[in-house]
């Protein structure tokens, strides 16, 4: 399954299904967003029925980027049982994006 840009109220749908969810926080007009957003893609699709990976774009979700106290972006957070169990800053290679889920199955 794709990534999909999701909402404060989706999130917390997810969050709530008890899977592994890595969020990336992105903008469009975010050059290393758009560098990354083919790895996150890949990851979506290969850990698909393992992990969900959801999308939040920091200008129409401002409230929800706040929440979670987002600063620079892309940042990546992976979350289990409700909580941040990881968290990364920059650009990131499609290896690197799927370790961080690995880690948390």
């Amino acid at each position: 399954m794709a990534a999909k840009n999701i909402n404060a109220a989706q999130l917390k749908d997810l969050i709530a299904s008890k899977h592994t969810v890595l969020v990336d926080f992105w903008a469009t007009w975010c050059g290393p967003c758009r560098m990354i957003a083919p790895a996150v893609e890949e990851v979506a699709e290969d850990f698909d029925g393992r992990a969900v990976v959801g999308k939040v774009d920091v200008d129409e979700q401002a409230e929800l980027a706040r929440r979670f106290g987002i600063m620079s972006i892309p940042t990546l957070i992976v979350m289990k049982d409700g909580k941040v169990v990881e968290q990364a800053v920059g650009a990131r290679g499609k290896a690197d994006i799927a370790a961080m889920l690995e880690r948390h199955l």
